[in-house]
């Protein structure tokens, strides 16, 4: 539930590098995070991915090749009112809009029929170490206790011991984890952001990346990403029925990503 007084959202995006939100604005607050990162405006299709922040379009996989995708290292392109790149397996348009204060996002991915992918809004978020994260309890939960492809399963808030809401000060710890939720709020003081994705029945899933300084193993950074996705797993080779999109025969799949932003008086 949304509650508290709503804020206009703005987002701010850079076609010419990967379509990149580089800023997402709330009542005067930054969302996003940023890391100096040299690499990324230098770019090329196949480049292991360069960590600068904000919130990239990881397609058609999060993990595995390409690294973080195909989209994020390509130049987007205007098109009418959307935002388009070309990969070489499929088209993605996006189109940005507000609603009611709410920014939504309306994507349309185009390829053949069969194709499968994973898509997530790759957001890292500025949060301070008591912001939390809320999610209806009891929700399925992946947890990845290392880099690998194998997840244990558990159930939201709490997997194997690791307190998943909450984020806390540095501890050298690494974890990734995907649950299976449309939706999730943010809440950092009297903040609270607010994220949902729809997919018309396809499956969705919220992914956290608690990077509390332990990745990378020789130059570790604090990066917190809470990523709305199409599909349940990180990397899409060796998914499971149920966890990856599978392009129907009309050659489309649209969804829609939508985020609010409300503060506590």
């Amino acid at each position: 539930m949304v509650t508290g007084e709503r804020l206009p959202v703005r987002v701010v995006t850079d076609p010419d590098h990967g379509g990149r939100w580089t800023s997402l604005t709330a009542g005067g607050r930054e969302w996003l995070w940023h890391r100096d990162e040299p690499r990324r405006a230098l770019v090329r299709p196949g480049d292991p991915f360069a960590d600068a922040g904000g919130l990239e379009e990881c397609v058609p996989t999060v993990r595995g090749l390409p690294d973080h995708g195909d989209a994020w290292s390509r130049t987007w392109r205007g098109e009418a009112d959307a935002e388009v790149v070309d990969c070489p397996d499929f088209r993605l348009v996006r189109r940005l809009s507000t609603h009611g204060g709410a920014a939504v996002a309306d994507y349309t991915l185009t390829a053949e029929p069969g194709y499968r992918f994973v898509w997530a809004g790759h957001a890292l978020l500025d949060l301070s170490p008591d912001a939390w994260i809320a999610i209806d309890a009891g929700a399925e939960t992946r947890l990845y206790p290392d880099e690998g492809a194998t997840w244990v399963t558990g159930a939201w808030p709490r997997v194997e011991g690791v307190p998943l809401d909450r984020l806390g000060p540095d501890d050298q710890t690494a974890v990734g984890a995907i649950v299976l939720t449309p939706r999730v709020t943010v809440h950092d003081g009297p903040d609270a952001l607010h994220l949902a994705v729809e997919a018309g029945g396809r499956p969705v899933a919220v992914a956290l990346w608690r990077n509390l300084g332990g990745f990378p193993h020789d130059a570790p950074y604090r990066s917190i990403g809470v990523e709305p996705m199409l599909g349940r797993v990180f990397d899409r080779t060796g998914a499971g029925d149920g966890d990856t999109v599978v392009v129907p025969p009309s050659g489309e799949v649209a969804w829609r990503l939508t985020i609010t932003a409300t503060r506590r008086p």
